[in-house]
């Protein structure tokens, strides 16, 4: 099949992936598909974490989980990141989970003119120092969201809180956000409160520390394949982004490559232009630095990455116009690798491959 560039979303790998979360965990699975299902496609990974057993879906923002309702999910999707002014009563009509965290917040939900109550988690923030109330505030916080439960305008189904260091496991951060998470549901037990759906764990704590896996866990780059820590569960990286060369030629000794001639050739040549730039998600930063792959070898890139193309040294190898570039995959480069050599993490580099690539999904067998 042509093609100029794609990404290649393995969904069967974010299935396995998933299932082996599920087993690992013993627990059920949030499976995150927020940020366009960490840039594998939000419908299609939804449905591949589904199939590889999560039971629910979390998404940040409320036109995501709208998203999933349209194209037909039926599983229990929690939105957590809902900023005031939005159309709640839309979530409490497509049976959208909504996450409060603040007094305003919950407030505001409660307010919500719907023929359905409003179904609520309450964040707490144990040490990220990002969303969620502070502990301070926690009895007030149990306090009104059980009147407001008595009043019959929400239903509080869950309770949850979100990991600062669990890719450190041995960082003392950990055991405090675990027993401020503890204290956090017994606050909310004295106010007369039960929920439901507790969940602490990221992809890190569900993969090293049992303690945080509660009702649910949210493994989320561990679901796309890229675990944060060291781990025994075989994960895959689901996505492989490619293009073709558009042209290969060889350039003399002492030639400039590139805008700023920040690579001058040492001797004769051959290079590749690649049709995908920082438009794409190539970073800049990489420029000189990180590697594909063409016909099974490594290829280092020269110059300074462009908007919309890359050039690469094929001096190596015998590469012709229309050979397939592989930026990254499965093996021998993944999106590790080049986040490393962008001083970044797998997460960004998923997340940043362009709007204008399309995605292709495939299953391991065909």
């Amino acid at each position: 099949m042509s093609f100029q560039a794609e990404a290649v979303v393995d969904v069967s790998a974010i299935s396995a992936n998933v299932a082996g979360l599920v087993a690992a965990s013993r627990t059920q699975v949030l499976a995150p598909v927020k940020a366009n299902g960490y840039g594998h496609g939000l419908v299609p990974a939804a449905f591949a974490c589904l199939d590889g057993g999560a039971a629910w879906l979390g998404v940040a923002t409320l036109d995501e989980a709208l998203t999933l309702r349209r194209a037909g999910v039926k599983a229990p999707v929690l939105a957590w990141l809902v900023g005031p002014g939005q159309d709640l009563a839309s979530a409490a009509e497509h049976d959208i989970e909504l996450s409060a965290m603040s007094f305003a917040q919950l407030e505001e939900i409660a307010a919500t003119k719907a023929r359905h109550r409003p179904r609520v988690q309450l964040e707490a923030d144990t040490g990220m120092g990002r969303g969620g109330v502070p502990p301070t505030l926690w009895p007030g916080f149990a306090e009104l969201a059980h009147k407001l439960q008595s009043q019959g305008r929400i239903e509080v189904t869950g309770a949850w809180s979100h990991m600062a260091c669990a890719d450190e496991p041995e960082h003392p951060a950990n055991a405090k956000q675990r027993e401020s998470f503890a204290q956090f549901l017994d606050v909310l037990s004295s106010a007369g409160l039960s929920v439901r759906w507790r969940h602490l764990a990221n992809s890190a704590a569900t993969l090293t520390d049992p303690r945080t896996h509660y009702d649910l866990v949210r493994p989320g780059i561990a679901i796309y394949g890229y675990p944060p820590v060291s781990t025994t569960v075989k994960l895959t990286p689901a996505m492989t982004l490619r293009t073709r060369l558009a042209m290969v030629k060889t350039l003399p000794p002492n030639h400039g490559v590139s805008y700023g001639h920040t690579f001058v050739t040492p001797h004769p040549t051959r290079v590749g232009v690649a049709p995908l730039g920082y438009a794409d998600g190539i970073a800049r930063a990489v420029s000189n630095v990180a590697k594909v792959v063409v016909k099974d070898k490594i290829c280092p890139i020269r110059g300074r990455v462009c908007m919309d193309q890359t050039m690469i040294d094929l001096t190596d190898v015998d590469a012709s116009t229309g050979d397939v570039v592989e930026f990254f995959g499965n093996t021998p480069v993944t999106a590790q690798d080049w986040a490393r050599w962008n001083d970044t993490i797998s997460y960004e580099i998923l997340v940043t491959v362009g709007s204008r690539v399309p995605r292709r999904y495939v299953k391991a067998a065909e």
